[in-house]
């Protein structure tokens, strides 16, 4: 059923002859100047509250691709569904008997989809193993991952570029966001820079340095002119060339070439760096049944998603998006339920389908691909993500998603904004031929307004200062 906010809404926005319908002037020449056309573009602008008609309301019913705003859609029905205090656990079972520090048996780690399963929380978890009596696993260690369904896509599949961060698939245990930080520090006395890795990978040879240039013709936003980099061999990360010396430290994210075996090959450099010894080897399988010897507990989700939407994190947004299908757990065990069909995408597509028209309304079309927008076929209109900006708004869960967007000129993907600082709180979306913005502006007067706004146009990339013009324009609307 639609809720009694989204029909008024509706109501609200029949009345467009009582709100603007043209473009304001500094939007239209901020497109002009990037040779975007007017009608590439979905533009609404609303109060937060009331059924008062938009303040601006163009093209704003006709379905686009939205880029990364679509991960409001996600972290939205994901308070609904789940509840802000939500949290992910990841049970980790001995599999055996411990004597004398031995383990004779396997220790199993289980994924259940938490999206931030980083380096301190692995090595919390091996030492929560050794706090158990184990420094010897005379055995294997078993990672099962088979709550989510294997995705039949390659890194490569949507631009072409694996070594991206934003194009690792999501699995139900996913390490590190599978991913190397490389970062480069000056070491001016020894003329080189020196090679810091975010994570260690067992078995993976990495250089340790490179020298250092003077070359004033490198720019430091280009400074890996002169670096010559050969990532795709799993068992090396090699880089050779120059750094420039004047471009200080520097940091550079790349997705591990071969992703299948990262977690495999970090978790056992992190168990060796602990002191840990292991007879067998690191692969994948099954847990066994019954309860785990201890589960690791993620941060809630009210904290998570602002990782997602503050820093567009695709991975997080999309494993986040097949969580949302799974079942619920035991609220006495905080355990799943003994059998679980295997999440696909489509189970989760399914299931946000079903909320957005119970709860922002069958009116409004939605097509949602893998819950982060880093795709080509998702597509919403400007009207129906106001619509739920609005329900939004005025639901408990609004201070936990305002608090997860980006704050213009402060924050995330808008520090840069040219926009007037700390104004709004707005997501950003970019893709080839998109740009976006959404969210909540704060007007002067202490109301808000929600705002859409959505390009799809092969010069979209350039129409960032259009979009700050709109939430320029927006502070100083008035009611007529």
């Amino acid at each position: 059923m639609r809720t009694a906010l989204a029909c008024a809404a509706v109501q609200a926005t029949t009345g467009l002859a009582a709100s603007a319908q043209v473009l304001p002037e500094t939007v239209t020449t901020a497109l002009a100047r990037a040779k975007i056309p007017v009608d590439s573009v979905s533009v609404m602008v609303a109060d937060a509250v009331g059924q008062s008609p938009p303040r601006l309301s163009y093209r704003a019913d006709v379905p686009q691709n939205p880029a990364s705003v679509m991960k409001l859609v996600t972290t939205y029905a994901a308070l609904d569904l789940l509840g802000p205090s939500f949290s992910w656990r990841t049970p980790v079972w001995l599999d055996g008997t411990v004597r004398d520090g031995v383990l004779k048996g396997k220790l199993v780690i289980q994924g259940q989809g938490d999206p931030k399963l980083v380096q301190e929380r692995l090595l919390f978890l091996l030492q929560r193993v050794q706090a158990l009596g184990v420094r010897h696993i005379d055995g294997d260690i078993v990672l099962d991952k088979s709550l989510f369904a294997p995705i039949d896509l390659s890194p490569a599949d949507f631009d072409g570029d694996p070594l991206r961060p934003y194009n690792v698939q999501p699995e139900a245990l996913s390490f590190n966001f599978k991913s190397v930080t490389l970062t480069l520090t000056p070491d001016l006395a020894a003329k080189v820079a020196r090679i810091h890795y975010s994570v260690p990978l067992w078995g993976v040879e990495t250089t340790d340095s490179v020298p250092l240039s003077n070359d004033a013709s490198v720019s430091c936003g280009d400074y890996r002119q002169r670096l010559v980099a050969n990532f795709s061999d799993p068992s090396r990360l090699q880089l050779s060339g120059s750094y420039p010396a004047a471009c200080g430290e520097k940091t550079w994210s790349l997705a591990y070439a071969d992703p299948s075996s990262y977690n495999a090959r970090n978790l056992e450099a992190l168990w060796r760096s602990l002191g840990g010894q292991l007879s067998g080897r690191v692969r994948d399988g099954k847990a066994p049944a019954g309860a785990p010897t201890f589960q690791l507990q993620s941060p809630a989700l009210a904290e998570l998603i602002r990782d997602i939407n503050k820093f567009s994190n695709n991975l997080m947004a999309q494993q986040l998006f097949l969580t949302l299908a799974l079942p619920a757990v035991d609220p006495a065990s905080g355990e799943l339920p003994p059998t679980v069909t295997p999440v696909t995408r489509e189970m989760a597509r399914a299931l946000v389908q079903r909320w957005w028209q119970q709860r922002v309304g069958e009116s409004y079309p939605l097509t949602i691909d893998n819950g982060a927008g880093l795709s080509r076929q998702a597509r919403l209109s400007a009207q129906g993500l106001a619509q739920m900006l609005r329900l939004a708004y005025t639901s408990a869960y609004m201070p936990d998603l305002m608090a997860s967007l980006p704050i213009v000129g402060v924050d995330g993907t808008l520090r840069r904004s040219r926009a007037t600082p700390a104004s709004a709180h707005l997501k950003t979306g970019s893709l080839r031929d998109v740009m976006a913005l959404a969210g909540y502006v704060h007007l002067p007067d202490g109301k808000r307004l929600c705002l859409v706004a959505i390009i799809n146009h092969t010069n979209a990339p350039a129409g960032r200062p259009a979009l700050d013009a709109l939430v320029q324009w927006a502070l100083g609307s008035t009611r007529q």
